[in-house]
């Protein structure tokens, strides 16, 4: 059985997860919501729930994200629609980096 890593993280992610973690516990807690509602909704168990809550850097982000929707903390300023926007720019600014700095995409045949 192979040993857990141990792996540390720096004072500002930490003190970001906590602070997130304290508004989604705070948000969930204000609507009233119990954590096996939420838990339910975001497709999670009560205990990753937990977790998230208790700011566990080994909780997935997608996880994490989305729990903070279902409770109503919002992670970005911008409204879903210009998300999309800030990504497309994102996107481009890439798209202009040698390739070396970029990933390669490789397209998968599978037609048989």
């Amino acid at each position: 059985m192979p040993k857990s890593v141990v792996r540390s993280y720096s004072r500002y992610t930490e003190e970001a997860l906590t602070l997130l973690a304290r508004l989604i516990r705070a948000a969930r807690l204000e609507k009233k919501m119990s954590a096996q509602e939420v838990a339910d909704r975001a497709g999670i168990s009560r205990g990753m729930l937990s977790r998230i809550e208790k700011a566990d850097a080994k909780c997935e982000i997608g996880a994490t994200f989305e729990v903070a929707r279902i409770v109503g903390v919002t992670l970005f300023e911008a409204e879903p629609s210009r998300l999309t926007k800030h990504v497309k720019q994102i996107e481009e600014k890439l798209a202009l980096l040698p390739k070396s700095a970029r990933k390669m995409k490789k397209d998968v045949i599978d037609d048989f």
